[in-house]
């Protein structure tokens, strides 16, 4: 998958989760509903301005924009995870924090 795609990919589903249509997200950021609809597929790449628009719109940090967690396989996501509750393993109440996270994913509750 290359960057536009990648791109595209979050874009969209950053405005799904705030539960904005193409045609709301594109007025939001002063293009066209086809434009942002071949961003979102990889079609078209944005220009800087539109880039600070949506980074705007979805109140994000660009950061946030360019962090593709989702295209880690299962075993890397696994052992960042271990990495993780390595660091926190002496704090007891971070640790205490994540048992209860980590259960309630289990439980299908969160």
């Amino acid at each position: 998958m290359n960057l536009k795609e990648l791109l595209g990919q979050k874009i969209k589903r950053l405005r799904k989760n705030r539960n904005l249509t193409q045609e709301q997200f594109a007025e939001m950021i002063d293009i066209a509903p086809r434009t942002l609809s071949r961003i979102e597929v990889g079609e078209s790449f944005v220009t800087a301005e539109t880039l600070e628009r949506i980074i705007s719109a979805l109140k994000i940090e660009p950061n946030e924009l360019f962090a593709y967690e989702d295209s880690k396989s299962s075993e890397e996501l696994l052992e960042e995870a271990h990495f993780y509750l390595d660091c926190i393993k002496n704090d007891r109440s971070k640790l205490e924090k994540c048992h209860r996270l980590l259960k309630l994913i289990r439980e299908n509750e969160l």
